[in-house]
């Protein structure tokens, strides 16, 4: 069969490249094109000749509410290119993942076609735009959820839904960066073995540019203690990126702060604690057992103001949601700032029972996100739907 697969951003490369391989286990003759990145790319280039990759993420991928207004003639030339495309490929199944602000276009336009639409990783209408779940309804065959709190949600909303897991767990359980030993990550990546804080500042262009001033001045500070003038910090570098993204917030910092690339889960195995952007990575960090302070905020005011009036939910991490609980602070906007997140960490970091505390809510995660297997078990389930088309 055809697959057309969507994924917008990094954390859906990652989760379309596990699907991919599932796909590929479950059909041998599985032919896939897809929008992704590297990781989609790799899998793609080890099962099949050609180019199925159309477009990089890096390419197109925004957040936020005025972001989205600011970057909507590239969205749009983006959307009218994928829609040609599909046309012109007549796929089995267009597979879409998360990134909602493109993909709800494409499967109305998909649908209208006659093709069939699933849609793996839900968006995120539990949390804000529940007008959404009509267009769920309306133009999506099967919705495959991540969560296991979406399904008292969908529900309740009547949307059919099929839920195998959370494949993050696979992607973390099956990494070599967790079997690596600390020794040999450092003899690896080329640096001294000295204890060192985790930086994980996001992805996109808005996140780095509110992120990044701030993260400098907190490294800085942390830096002039005595206790930590020895440590390092490890900032890890986004795969769309490249050095120039750091470097020119880093001058005067570099002789402890350094940037590595495809080193996520490296850093957060060996890391004492971590600084996370809100996303994916703060669930990554949960479920590897790295202690985190999570942060978020934009350079545009309106945007947060935005964002904050919107969204429902009481938490904005992933880890956090699925306990209905604080696992770990969550520390937003103007109180992202430097006296708050270095005595966050010298928390993490110095107060033994506040991190076992944390430790224990970790274990409590994962196992509510259920076992390994999710990724291949989601293909098989995509696939036997498909079937009852034929």
């Amino acid at each position: 069969m055809k697959y057309y697969i969507i994924a917008g951003e990094a954390s859906g490369d990652l989760h379309g490249a596990n699907l991919m391989r599932g796909l590929y286990a479950e059909d041998p003759g599985a032919d896939i094109r897809f929008w992704g990145g590297d990781c989609m790319n790799g899998v793609f280039r080890e099962h099949q000749a050609g180019e199925g990759l159309v477009r990089h993420y890096k390419d197109g991928a925004v957040m936020g509410f005025l972001e989205v207004v600011l970057k909507a003639r590239t969205l749009s030339r983006n959307i009218a290119s994928c829609k040609a495309d599909i046309d012109s490929w007549h796929p089995d199944v267009v597979i879409l993942i998360d990134y909602p602000g493109f993909n709800f276009k494409i499967a109305k336009f998909a649908h209208g076609k006659g093709y069939k639409v699933f849609y793996y990783i839900a968006p995120k209408v539990w949390a804000s735009r529940e007008r959404r779940v009509k267009k769920l309804k309306a133009w999506v065959d099967q919705l495959f959820i991540v969560f296991p709190f979406e399904k008292e949600y969908f529900e309740r909303k009547g949307v059919s839904y099929i839920y195998r897991g959370n494949p993050l767990i696979d992607a973390i359980d099956s990494h070599p960066a967790l079997s690596e030993s600390r020794s040999d990550f450092f003899a690896r990546v080329g640096l001294e073995d000295r204890p060192f804080v985790a930086i994980l500042p996001g992805s996109r262009g808005m996140e780095l540019s509110f992120m990044l001033p701030r993260l400098t001045a907190i490294m800085e500070k942390m830096h002039s203690m005595p206790e930590y003038a020895s440590w390092q910090f490890l900032i890890a570098g986004a795969p769309a990126r490249t050095m120039e993204d750091y470097s020119k917030y880093l001058v005067g910092h570099e002789s402890y702060v350094k940037v590595l690339f495809g080193e996520t889960y490296g850093i957060l195995r060996h890391a004492k604690a971590a600084v996370i952007n809100s996303g994916t990575a703060s669930l990554e960090a949960a479920l590897i057992g790295t202690p985190q302070v999570v942060g978020y905020g934009s350079n545009i005011r309106l945007s947060f103001e935005i964002a904050k009036r919107i969204v429902r939910v009481k938490y904005i991490s992933l880890g956090n949601l699925i306990l209905d609980r604080l696992a770990f602070r969550e520390i937003l906007q103007n109180d992202f700032n430097t006296e708050n997140i270095v005595a966050e960490l010298r928390r993490l970091l110095e107060d033994d029972a506040y991190r076992t505390r944390m430790l224990t809510d970790y274990s409590e995660i994962r196992t509510l996100l259920g076992t390994t297997g999710a990724s291949a078990a989601v293909a098989k389930a995509m696939i036997e739907e498909l079937r009852k088309y034929e």
